[in-house]
């Protein structure tokens, strides 16, 4: 079974994510974008989610991969747990955010 931590930031984006979701095409619609992006996270330890490096600039050792509208931006933890720093609409100023997510909690 795979082990996932959620950043605090990236919780409070997945929160705002199942919201707008729910207000603008329903509450299934939203359980079904939340439930699948939770698949995706597995699937990063299963091997089933391609994800890349992320990128030299943003100065941080991690994989970014791209669910529907969103980038998710993860790392490996010391413990072998999939740390999942932070969840970007494709709309974002991507470094901007990503740099403010994960500073925001030094563990990751």
């Amino acid at each position: 079974m795979t082990r996932i931590r959620v950043q605090e930031a990236a919780a409070a984006r997945i929160d705002a994510i199942y919201r707008y979701t729910r207000e603008h095409w329903g509450e299934a619609q939203a359980d079904e974008y939340v439930t699948g992006l939770f698949d995706a996270f597995a699937g990063i330890e299963a091997g089933t989610v391609a994800s890349r490096p992320v990128r030299a600039e943003f100065g941080v050792d991690g994989y970014v991969f791209r669910y529907r509208a969103h980038f998710v931006y993860w790392k490996r933890l010391a413990d072998g747990t999939v740390g999942i720093v932070t969840v970007l609409h494709e709309r974002m100023h991507q470094f901007g955010r990503f740099v403010e997510d994960s500073e925001s909690n030094r563990e990751f």
